[in-house]
């Protein structure tokens, strides 16, 4: 029974495997259709490199699962890194921007510009600043002659 056991579960494991490497395979099928049809907008050899490297990288899997991963969270993890030599306030700052920041432009137009505004209220002042009479300046007319 052990012997069944252990055998039902590396062939579950096993088509697991071949599942991924079917979806890395279709992945990158279709990455490098979008590079020889120029849906990309890298230039062709460029485009194909890179389709052929992430199927490398999928089929190799050293770095976790060999499933392929959404391009959307590829492009997010992406510029996480991008804050990652900043000190640490300025990083917070970068992270919050490309979390939750607006963006426009566009790369093939030279680059996105992100931006985070942030609301800060201002400081209130002291309740006997706001009563005290403010000095007047002096007119021309009184001014010593």
């Amino acid at each position: 029974m052990r012997t069944f056991l252990i055998l039902a579960l590396a062939s579950i494991g096993s088509a697991a495997v071949v599942s991924a490497a079917d979806d890395a395979r279709a992945t990158y099928e279709r990455e490098r259709a979008a590079c020889v049809s120029g849906r990309s907008a890298q230039d062709r050899a460029t485009c194909l490199r890179e389709a052929a490297a992430a199927y490398q990288e999928a089929r190799r899997a050293h770095r976790g699962p060999a499933l392929p991963r959404d391009p959307a969270d590829r492009y997010a993890d992406n510029a996480l890194l991008r804050c990652q030599p900043l000190s640490p306030t300025d990083r917070a700052e970068c992270e919050r921007r490309m979390r939750s920041g607006t963006s426009s432009g566009s790369v093939t137009g030279g680059g996105i510009l992100r931006e985070l505004r942030t609301v800060q209220e201002a400081p209130a002042m002291p309740r006997d600043a706001e009563h005290q009479p403010t000095p007047a300046a002096p007119s021309a007319a009184s001014a010593p002659q």
